[in-house]
């Protein structure tokens, strides 16, 4: 399985305890996804940041509901490998 999380580099300069909020998810469990393909929305101190596919896959699971809040470094989805 293949971790989705938001990158690193938004979480620069972020206060620590500071979570963000996953806005929309604009994909399903069973789409299949393209490395660097928009998978979903998240806002961070009132940023927009998209969310990518760090690999091309099929979506196993969305583990941070649409409207819900997660911390840095957390896993907001799960991707299968595709060959």
């Amino acid at each position: 399985m293949i971790d989705v999380t938001m990158a690193e580099t938004v979480w620069q300069d972020v206060e620590e305890g500071t979570e963000a909020l996953l806005q929309e998810w604009l994909v399903q469990p069973g789409d299949t996804v393209s490395a660097g393909q928009v998978l979903g929305v998240a806002e961070l101190v009132k940023t927009t940041h998209e969310i990518t596919a760090p690999a091309t896959g099929v979506v196993a699971a969305l583990s941070v509901a649409a409207q819900d809040t997660f911390a840095r470094g957390a896993v907001l989805a799960r991707l299968e490998p595709k060959s």
